[in-house]
């Protein structure tokens, strides 16, 4: 029942993600109520915190059960994998304005208009904070070896594919053939490796 409750609360989450984030929701918010749209980003970003804190308190309450032990080797692997992965998160967390991002500045909402980011790890690939927590999440599966990460990893895995669907709709709605462009040029999560010519 633990882990049920688990793989409920990362769905709702997920879930809540993907719905929260839509366009089409974004533009009715926008055109009748703007006075509490410019609220909707910071609402937005406290309801995923909440959410995500009830996940951590579910993980440390939740029985530990080892799918399989670790070792030495394989948990060196999980903290190098994990700290890439972190790695990742941090270096694309740079190239957004984080105060906008999470609502503290909601008249940038409506004083600029948004602005597509292809540089720093968006140059690699689109979608680097999806890869980075891909990463965090098999480093801490490979360090813990326990049924809990195990579940935090597949429920991740299922939700990527259709995270990135939907967020890829939402991106071309707002930003039209200048990320069409950019998504012939640019993977969405896993870098091209480029041959040195001869």
């Amino acid at each position: 029942m633990t882990y049920l409750l688990m793989v409920l609360s990362w769905g709702l989450f997920y879930s809540l993600h993907s719905a929260l984030a839509a366009s089409k929701l974004k533009r009715i918010l926008k055109a009748k109520w703007p006075s509490a749209y410019k609220w909707y980003r910071l609402f937005y970003a406290v309801l995923s915190t909440l959410l995500f804190m009830g996940i951590i308190i579910q993980a440390l309450v939740m029985p530990v059960k080892e799918v399989f032990f670790p070792s030495k080797f394989g948990q060196y692997a999980g903290y190098m994998i994990a700290t890439g992965g972190v790695m990742i998160f941090l270096k694309s967390i740079k190239e957004i304005s984080m105060k906008s991002f999470l609502g503290l500045r909601p008249n940038e909402q409506f004083e600029e208009e948004p602005k597509l980011v292809t540089t720093g790890m968006y140059t690699q690939v689109r979608h680097p904070l999806y890869l980075g927590m891909l990463f965090i999440f098999i480093g801490f599966f490979l360090v813990s070896g326990t049924v809990g990460a195990l579940i935090h990893l597949i429920c991740l895995l299922v939700y990527l594919p259709l995270g990135i669907y939907f967020e890829e709709k939402n991106l071309i709605a707002q930003f039209g053939e200048s990320y069409l462009e950019y998504q012939k040029e640019v993977p969405a999560f896993f870098p091209k490796i480029h041959k040195k010519r001869a």
